[in-house]
This record gives structure tokens, sequence and C-alpha cells, in this order.
């Protein structure tokens, strides 16, 4: 039987539209139940197609292990590649580690490094996205493509126009990110004027496990650890 490919017309997409409500309640409902128990977490993104002998995915192991070790539980988008590595981190220094898996036709599988009472599944990209900047004390950005520089430049922007609470945004690896870091400054803020200078200290750059613990540490001296909205 062949799929149905005609566009749906008006009448049946309101239709649609109005039962989705439901589910996508129901997923927020889920995921605030679940996460608000859970602890103060940083969030570790990255790509899902870093394999496991890579450099980065060694680092972001580290990196979540250190996390762990300090007192922070760990989240990540529940799949493979560098998710796999800061669930992996936190696993190994037993702490909490938290996986918000997105149903998508590739890349994503759960990892074996989530515990088991702290994986969650989402249908939509928008609410897995509120569960990682509401209940994240910090974002540990490591080389990614399209979905990490999404999850990067929502936070830079929640934060930037004060919709949520000011937390550190740590991009690991110089290598990759300094390019980036630098047109920021020379054409966004220098060249066109389209951001300002205070928005730049919203974003530290650092390159080992040690450095991203520094930052966290450094922030939670003045602030509370709390939920961002």
């Amino acid at each position: 039987m062949h799929s149905e490919t005609r566009p749906k017309g008006w009448n049946e997409i309101k239709t649609n539209d109005s039962w989705a409500i439901f589910k996508i309640v129901g997923e927020f409902v889920n995921g605030f139940e679940k996460m608000s128990q859970i602890g103060p977490c940083v969030s570790v993104f990255g790509s899902a197609r870093t394999k496991p002998e890579d450099p980065y995915y060694e680092l972001a192991v580290a990196v979540s292990k250190k996390i762990a070790e300090n007192g922070y539980g760990v989240i990540t988008g529940g799949g493979p590649g560098i998710m796999e590595a800061g669930n992996k981190g936190a696993h190994l220094a037993g702490g909490t580690s938290v996986g918000l898996n997105i149903d998508l036709p590739f890349e994503q599988h759960d990892n074996p490094y989530i515990d088991s009472d702290k994986s969650l599944d989402f249908d939509y990209f928008f609410v897995r996205k509120v569960m990682f900047v509401k209940y994240s004390q910090g974002f540990v950005v490591m080389p990614g493509g399209f979905g990490t520089l999404d999850e990067l430049f929502e936070a830079i922007t929640l934060i930037q126009t004060h919709k949520i609470q000011k937390f550190p945004i740590i991009l690991v690896g110089k290598d990759f990110w300094g390019g980036l870091l630098e047109w920021v400054k020379t054409t966004l803020l220098d060249r066109f004027g389209n951001i300002s200078p205070k928005d730049i200290d919203l974003i530290h750059l650092v390159d080992t496990p040690d450095e991203v613990i520094e930052v966290l540490n450094d922030f939670y001296e003045k602030y509370e650890l709390s939920p961002n909205f």
C-alpha cells in the first residue's frame, strides 16, 4: 500500500494540530516532573558523528568525568558520539548521567551510559531544548554540527535577552571554535555592531577539563545553583 503523498488540507492540519497539543503538554509535564528531581547538572553538547577513537570523544569523557567529580550531574542528548562520551564520563565517576533522547530517522540511538531512571524520550525538539536550558547550570559545548550550534546560539540569545538566568557557556576546543569566536568578535561586534561587547563575556573558550571546572566553580562562587526560569 502506497503512503499518502497528497498535501493535507487546512481543515486536516487544524485537526492534527489541535490533537498534537495534548502530546506536547504531556512531554512537558513528564520532562518537568523527572528533571526537577535530578539536581544541579551541566549539559554537554557535541556531534553524534564523533567516533570513540577521536581525541574529542576522549576529551569529552574526561571533561564530563571531571564535572561529575565536582558534584554536578551531566545531561546530554542521549545519543552516540560526544553525547555518549558525556554520559560515559559521568558514569565512570559515579555521577548523575541524564539522556534526553529525540526520535530521528538517522544518527540517534540511546547510548549505554545513561542512568536507567534518567533517560527521557522526546518527539519534539523544542520541548527537549527547554529541558536542556531550564535544568542546566552550564553548557559545555564540544565540536559539533548544526544541532550543536543551534543549542549554543539559542542559549546565548536567551541569556542576552534576559529570558533566562545567566549561566556559563564553555566552548571546548580552541582549534575548532577559535575561528567562529574570532568571526563573532571581528564581524558581528567590531564591523557591524550587531551585538554588544558584554555579549562576548558570556562565552569561555578552553581546552582542558580543569579549565571547564574552573569556569563553573568561579561562576557559582558568585551565583546560586537553581533552575534558569
